[in-house]
C-alpha cells in the first residue's frame, strides 16, 4: 500500500471514531465496554474519550438517571477498573481524571453534594486510586482556578465551594502525603519491597504536585496551619531524594506568596534552625553528587526559595503593620546564600544576586553585624565571578559543564554573562556603600597585582601579531575583570565617601602606578585606559599629573602595531578608547584641564596634522579643544579661539575646489572617486581618497564646534563674558553662540551640499553609473542585520586585522558623511538660536536644499533626516517664526511622508500574508515600519505635551464607577492628560498643515504596525481632533476619521493595549462629534453584529441625557456595541466590510465659511 492510500486509510478511520462520538446513540456502553482493564491500552483509552466526550458534549441533554448511570460506572471504573500503580498508562490515568473533573465541574456540588466523600472512600482502594484522586484534585483546580475554562457561574459555584471546603481538602492532602511518605521511608530499605516503595512514591509525588495547584491561591493560612506544619513536611522532604524536586517547587510557591504582612510572618518559621539546616544539608548532597539533571534543577528551585525567603524578610523588617525582628539565624541564611553564589553554575550564581542586592540596600538589614561581616567575603567572591570564563565550547572551567545545560551556545552565554555582570556590577556598587575603605583595600591590590603580572597570551593568541593576547587569553580575561572590579567600586567610593575621608594617597600610587605602566598589548592597553579614568578624580589632589595623564591619553590615540594592512579591531578600540577618554575629561573635568591648555592644543594640532589618524579620531581632538574653550567665559577669546580652530576647515569649505566639488551630482562624484564609484581598485594614498578624507574633515570639523561650543550656563558669567546680546519680552537672557559667524559663513557650502548629496539618488544618476554605484548607496550590512534582528557573531576572539572592500569603504563615506549633514542641520538651530532663525529666506534655503528630490531617497536615509534635522529644528524653533518657518515646511513634509508610506503600506499589504521569507523583502517592511514610527514621533514632540499639574487631567469619577473600575477608563484618563503645545495649536490653526496632521495621525490605525498604531492612538490623534470639535468639522472628515478608527480595531483588536485605547479613541470621536455628524450613526450600524436596539439606546442616552449615567458604564455599553469589529485577523474581510473605506483620499476643506 502506497503512502497516499495509507494516508487516506487513516483519514478514513479518524473520521469513523469522530462520527461515531458525535452520532452513536449507545455511546456509553460501548465506551464503558471498550474501557475495561482487559483492553489493549490503544482500545481503553479510545473508549474512554469516548466517554469524555459524551460528558462535554451530551451531559445537558441526558437523562437525570442516565447519569446517574455514568457516574457511578466511572467511579466503579476508578475503583475495579484500573491496573496496579506502576503497571497502569499514564493517559489511561489522565483522561479517567479529565472524564470525573468535567462530571464535577457540571453536577457539584448541587447534584453531587458527596462527591469529596466518595473520592476519599476511593483511596482505600490502593495507592493507583489515591493517585487517581490527586491528579482529580489537581485538574478540578486548574480548570477552575488557573485556565478557568468553565463559564463564570459555575466557576464562582465551584470555587465557592472549593473554599468552604478547603480546610477538609487540605487536611485529606496532608494525610495523605503524609502516609505515603511515613510507609515509603519505613519500607525504601527493604529489598523486597522495593515495588511497594516504587507506588508510594508515586503518590507522594502525586500528593505534592497537587498541592503545588493549591498552595499559590488559597489563603494563606492554610499554609501555615498547625504551626506551619506544611512547611515543615516540605523542608525534612528536601533530603529525600526521590521527592526533593515536587517538594522544593510545593516549598518555592509558599514562599513566595503575597497578601497582608500579617499573613506572611509565619513564614519565617523558615528561618529556623531545623529548616536552615534541611536546605543547607540537602543543597550540599545533592552537589557532591556530581552534575545531575534532576539535581541541577532541584539546586536551581532551592535556590530560588532562599531568595523567596530574603524577599519576604526585607519586606517584613520594613512594614509599619507588623513588628519582625531579623531573625537570629540570619548568619546562617546569609552562608546558605552565600553557598549558592560560589557554585560553579553561571545561573545558581545571577540568581542570588537580586537578593543581595536587596540586603545591601535595605534600611534596617543593611545595619545588621552579621551582613556587614560579610561584605569583604562578598566581594572576595565577586572577584571570582566576574572572570568571564564557562563557554559551554570549552573545557577550562568547572562552569561549562553547568553552561552545557543552561546555554545553547557560546552566543547565548556571552548574551547571559553580560546580563550577570550588568547585575553584578550594581551589587557590588551597593556593597561598597556599607564598607568603602575594605572595597577599595581590594580594588587596589587586584589592580596592584594585575599591574605587576607578567603577560602570558597562553595558547589562546591574537592573529594580529606573533606573541599577543586574544580574548580567550587567561591574562586578558583577567585584566577584563579586574577593570571592571575597579571601575564599580572606585567611582561608587568617589561618590559615597567625603573627600577627607577618601584614601587620597592610595588612589594616588595607584594613578602613578598606571601611568608608568607600559604595554603592546592593545586589550591589555585598552583596560589601563578605563583605570586611568576610574582613578582620574584623584589628580585633583596633585594637578602636577595632569600632563602625565594627557601625554598617556595622546600616545594611546596613535597606538599602532606597526603591522602592514589594516588595524586590528583591538587597536582600533584602543585608539577610540583614547579619544573618548579626552573628551570625557574634557566635559567633565575642564577645570582640571584648562592650565594645561598649551600642552592640549600642541598634542591635539600634531595630532590633526597626522595622515594615518582616522577621521573620527581628528573629530575627537577638535571637540576636546571645543570643551575647553568652553571655559573661557570670555565671547571674543573663545571666539578667537574658535575662530583659529576651524581655519583649516573653513579654507577648505571656501575653496574653489571644494565648491565646484559640492555644486553638482556629478561633480561630487568626479570629486570622490568616479572610478571608484564604478567598482575598479584604488590606491591607498590616490587622490580622491584624499579628497573624501577632506571632506569628512570638514563636516566633523563643524559638527564638534556646534556641538560642544556653548555660553556660560551660569547668567551672570554669561553677561560679564559678553554672551549676552539682549533679553525677551519675558525677561530671559538672548545669548550668543562665540561659533556663529563661522558656522554661518558656511551655511550655503552646507546646503549646497545636503542638496547635492539629495540628487545622488536621482534615477538618471544611478542609471548612469550603474548597479556598484547603487550599492555603495545602501544600507551598511551591520545597520540591516540590527533592522532584522539577527544575531550578531561574537567578537573575533583572534582579533583578525578587519579589511573593508571599495564597496564597504564608499557605503560607510556615504553613510557618515548623510548623518554628519543631518547633525549639523540639526545642532545648528539649537547651537546658534536667533542668529539661525533670523537668516534671511531661511525656508526656503532648507526646502531647495535640505528638502528636495525626497521622492528618490531612501527610507533608510529619510529616518535619521527626521531624527537628526527636523526634529531639533521644530524643537528649538522661536515662537515668532512659526509662521515663517515652520508653516511652509511641515504641511508639505507631512503630506509627502503620508503618501510615501500609504504607498508602500498598501504594496506591502496586497501580499502581507504571502511575504517572502527573503530578508530583502523582510527588510523593506521593516524599514517602512521604522519610517512609520519616526513620522508619529515627530508629530507627537512637536503638537503633544502633558498637561501642567493645576490642569485637570479628567473628570472625576462618579460613584458607580468607582466600584467598578478597570484599565480601560485608566488608560483614557492618561489620554485625556495630553493637550497641545503651542507649537501644535498653532498648526491645527492653519488648514494645510492641520489636514496633513490629522491625516498623518490616523493613518497609522490602520497600517500593519502595532507600535505606530498604539503611539497614534494613545498621545496623538485624540489631542489633535479635540482641537477641530468647537470648529465646524465637515461631517466627510468625521466619518473618515471614526472608520480609520473602527479599521484600526479590526486590525490591531487582538493586541490588548491597541485595544484599549483605540476603543477609548472611538468613544471620544463618537461621544464628541455625534450630536453635529448624525452620519456617524450609519457607520456605527455597520459595524458586525451590533444590535440596533442597544445602539438606540446608547444614541439616546447620549443626545438626550435624562439621567446621570457613569462614564465607566457608557464607555462599556460602547465597547459591547463594537465589539463586532475588534480584532478580525483575515485580511479579505476588510476589502468587504462596508465600513473600511479609505480616510486619506479626500478630505474636504476642515475649515468651513
Amino acid at each position: 500500500m502506497g503512502l497516499g492510500s495509507r494516508i487516506d486509510r487513516s483519514l478514513s478511520l479518524l473520521q469513523f471514531c469522530e462520527d461515531f462520538k458525535e452520532k452513536c446513540p449507545v455511546c456509553v456502553p460501548c465506551g464503558l465496554r471498550l474501557a475495561e482493564k482487559s483492553q489493549p491500552p490503544l482500545v481503553r483509552h479510545f473508549g474512554l474519550q469516548v466517554l469524555e466526550h459524551v460528558v462535554k458534549f451530551r451531559w445537558n441533554n441526558m437523562e437525570r438517571e442516565e447519569k446517574v448511570v455514568l457516574k457511578d460506572s466511572v467511579m466503579g471504573l476508578m475503583s475495579s477498573g484500573v491496573r496496579p500503580v506502576l503497571e497502569e498508562e499514564g493517559h489511561i490515568k489522565d483522561v479517567l481524571a479529565r472524564i470525573v473533573v468535567e462530571m464535577i465541574k457540571r453536577e457539584w456540588p448541587q447534584h453531587w453534594p458527596n462527591m469529596l466523600t466518595e473520592l476519599e472512600g476511593l483511596i482505600k482502594s490502593g495507592e493507583v486510586q489515591t493517585e487517581l484522586v490527586m491528579f482529580i484534585l489537581l485538574r478540578l483546580a486548574e480548570d477552575v482556578i488557573t485556565f478557568q475554562s468553565l463559564p463564570a457561574q459555575r466557576r464562582r459555584d465551584i470555587q465557592t465551594t472549593m473554599t468552604q471546603n478547603m480546610e477538609k481538602l487540605f487536611t485529606f492532602m496532608l494525610s495523605i502525603l503524609g502516609d505515603s511518605v511515613h510507609h515509603y521511608q519505613q519500607l525504601k530499605g527493604d529489598p523486597a519491597q522495593k515495588v511497594k516503595c516504587q507506588g508510594l512514591c508515586r503518590v507522594a509525588m502525586a500528593a505534592l504536585n497537587t498541592l503545588a495547584g493549591y498552595i499559590d491561591w488559597v489563603s494563606i493560612t492554610h499554609i501555615t496551619a498547625e504551626d506551619c506544619k506544611l512547611l515543615q513536611m516540605l523542608c525534612l522532604l528536601l533530603e529525600e531524594e526521590e521527592l526533593q524536586v515536587e517538594a522544593v517547587e510545593c516549598l518555592l510557591i509558599a514562599v513566595s506568596r503575597k497578601g497582608k504582612m500579617e499573613d506572611r510572618v509565619p513564614l519565617l518559621v523558615l528561618f529556623g534552625d531545623s529548616p536552615m539546616r534541611c536546605i543547607m544539608t540537602s543543597a550540599q548532597k545533592a552537589h557532591s553528587e556530581g552534575l545531575q539533571e534532576k539535581r541541577y534543577v532541584f539546586l536551581k528551585r532551592l535556590c530560588q526559595v532562599l531568595c523567596a525567603l530574603g524577599s519576604q524578610l526585607c519586606a517584613l523588617t520594613l512594614s509599619s503593620d507588623v513588628s519582625v525582628k531579623i531573625p537570629v539565624t540570619f548568619g546562617k541564611y546569609l552562608s546558605s546564600l552565600r553557598e549558592f553564589t560560589v557554585h560553579p553554575s553561571q545561573f545558581l550564581r545571577s540568581s542570588t544576586l537580586m537578593t543581595w542586592g536587596s540586603l545591601f540596600r535595605h534600611e534596617v538589614l543593611s545595619k545588621d553585624a552579621a551582613l556587614k561581616a560579610m561584605v569583604p567575603e562578598f566581594l572576595k567572591i565577586s572577584m571570582n565571578n566576574v572572570v568571564k570564563v564557562g563557554f559551554p565550547s570549552r573545557n577550562d572551567s568547572p562552569s561549562c559543564e553547568y553552561s552545557r545545560l543552561d546555554c545553547d551556545s557560546d552566543e547565548d552565554f556571552n548574551n547571559f554573562f553580560n546580563y550577570f555582570k550588568a547585575l553584578m556590577g550594581d551589587v557590588m556598587r551597593a556593597a561598597c556603600r556599607l564598607d568603602p575603605l575594605t572595597s577599595f583595600r581590594l580594588a587596589e591590590e587586584w589592580l596592584q597585582f594585575q599591574l605587576s603580572a607578567a603577560v602570558e597570551p597562553g595558547l589562546k593568541s591574537s592573529k594580529a601579531g606573533d606573541g599577543l593576547c586574544s580574548l580567550l587569553s587567561p591574562f586578558v580575561i583577567q585584566w577584563d575583570a579586574m577593570t571592571f572590579f575597579c571601575e564599580c567600586l572606585i567611582v561608587q567610593i568617589l561618590r559615597s565617601l567625603p573627600k577627607e575621608e577618601l584614601p587620597v594617597s592610595q588612589g594616588i600610587e595607584l594613578l602613578h602606578r598606571v601611568l608608568s605602566y607600559e604595554t603592546r598589548e592593545p586589550l591589555i592597553l585598552s583596560c589601563v585606559l578605563t583605570n586611568l579614568s576610574v582613578l582620574l578624580p584623584f589628580v585633583r589632589y596633585v594637578d602636577a599629573f595632569m600632563p602625565a595623564v594627557l601625554t598617556k591619553l595622546f600616545s594611546a590615540v596613535t597606538f599602532d602595531l606597526d603591522n602592514k594592512g589594516p588595524r586590528s579591531r583591538a587597536v582600533k578600540n584602543v585608539r577610540r578608547h583614547a579619544c573618548s577618554s579626552i573628551i570625557k575629561i574634557c566635559r567633565d573635568s575642564p577645570v582640571l584641564v584648562l592650565p594645561h591648555l598649551d600642552l592640549l592644543c600642541t598634542h591635539a594640532m600634531l595630532l590633526l596634522q597626522d595622515e594615518r589618524l582616522a577621521q573620527m579620531e581628528k573629530y575627537a581632538m577638535l571637540e576636546a579643544q571645543v570643551l575647553i574653550s568652553n571655559q573661557f567665559k570670555d565671547y571674543e577669546r573663545q571666539r578667537g579661539f574658535l575662530v583659529q580652530m576651524l581655519q583649516p576647515a573653513v579654507s577648505i569649505w571656501m575653496s574653489e575646489e571644494m565648491q565646484r566639488a559640492i555644486s553638482s551630482p556629478d561633480e561630487l562624484i568626479s570629486y570622490l572617486g568616479v572610478e571608484v564609484l564604478r567598482g575598479e581598485k584604488e590606491d591607498d594614498d590616490g587622490p580622491c581618497r584624499v579628497n573624501r578624507s577632506r571632506l569628512s574633515f570638514c563636516l566633523y570639523a563643524v559638527e564638534s564646534v556646534l556641538r560642544r561650543a556653548r555660553w556660560p550656563s551660569d547668567p551672570e558669567q554669561a553677561k560679564a563674558g559678553g554672551f549676552v546680546v539682549g533679553f525677551s519680552s519675558s525677561g530671559a537672557p538672548i545669548y550668543r553662540n562665540p561659533c556663529s559667524e563661522e558656522v554661518l559663513k558656511l551655511l550655503d557650502s552646507l546646503l549646497t551640499l545636503v542638496r547635492t548629496f539629495n540628487s545622488l539618488y536621482l534615477p538618471e544618476i544611478i542609471q548612469k553609473m550603474g548597479d556598484f554605484y547603487a550599492k555603495c548607496l545602501d544600507m551598511l550590512e551591520v545597520e540591516k542585520k540590527c533592522i532584522l534582528g539577527l544575531t550578531q557573531p561574537l567578537l573575533d576572539v583572534y582579533d583578525s586585522p578587519v579589511y573593508k572592500s571599495v564597496q564597504e569603504r564608499m557605503q560607510g563615506f556615504f553613510c557618515s558623511a548623510h548623518d554628519c549633514c543631518c547633525q549639523i542641520l540639526g545642532n545648528i538651530g539649537p547651537s546658534l538660536l536667533q542668529d539661525y532663525y533670523s537668516v534671511p529666506d531661511l525656508p526656503i534655503r532648507l526646502v531647495n536644499s535640505a528638502f528636495c528630490n525626497l521622492n528618490h531617497m531612501p527610507d533608510f536615509r529619510l529616518r535619521p533626516m527626521l531624527r537628526l534635522f527636523v526634529k531639533p529644528l521644530i524643537l528649538s524653533c522661536p515662537l515668532d517664526k512659526y509662521e515663517s518657518l515652520l508653516n511652509p515646511i511641515l504641511g508639505p513634509l507631512l503630506s509627502f511622508l503620508h503618501q510615501r508610506l500609504s504607498q508602500k503600506w498598501l504594496m506591502s499589504e496586497e501580499d502581507y500574508t504571502e511575504l517572502n521569507t527573503e530578508s530583502t523583502e523582510i527588510l523593506e517592511v521593516e524599514l517602512v515600519r521604522l519610517l512609520t514610527r519616526e513620522m508619529v514621533d515627530l508629530i507627537i514632540i512637536s503638537c503633544v505635551a502633558k498637561k501642567t499639574a493645576d490642569a485637570p487631567s479628567c473628570n472625576t469619577p462618579s460613584v458607580d464607577e468607582a466600584e467598578d473600575e478597570e484599565m480601560m477608563s485608566v488608560d483614557a484618563a492618561a489620554v485625556g492628560s495630553l493637550e497641545l503645545t503651542e507649537l501644535g495649536k498653532f498648526l491645527m490653526s492653519h488648514e494645510e498643515v492641520a489636514t496633513a496632521l490629522l491625516v498623518s495621525a490616523y493613518s497609522p490605525l490602520v497600517w500593519m504596525d502595532t507600535p505606530a498604531c498604539q503611539r497614534a492612538a494613545s498621545q496623538l490623534c485624540w489631542p489633535l481632533l479635540k482641537q477641530m470639535v468647537s470648529t465646524s468639522l465637515p461631517s466627510e472628515a468625521a466619518i473618515c476619521f471614526f472608520t480609520n478608527v473602527l479599521r484600526g480595531l479590526q486590525i490591531h483588536g487582538q493586541h490588548e493595549a491597541c485595544n484599549t485605547f483605540l476603543v477609548s479613541l472611538a468613544y471620544q470621536i463618537y461621544g464628541a462629534l455625534r450630536p453635529q455628524v448624525p452620519e456617524l450613526r450609519v457607520v456605527m450600524e455597520q459595524v458586525p453584529d451590533i444590535h440596533c436596539d442597544s445602539l438606540q439606546q446608547f444614541d439616546s442616552r447620549l443626545m438626550y441625557p435624562t439621567q446621570k449615567q457613569g462614564e465607566k458604564r457608557r464607555k462599556d455599553h460602547f465597547r459591547r456595541l463594537i465589539s463586532g469589529c475588534i480584532g478580525k485577523k483575515a485580511r479579505p474581510v476588510l476589502a468587504e466590510d462596508a465600513i473600511l473605506g479609505s480616510c486619506a483620499e479626500s478630505l474636504p476643506s476642515l475649515f468651513q465659511p
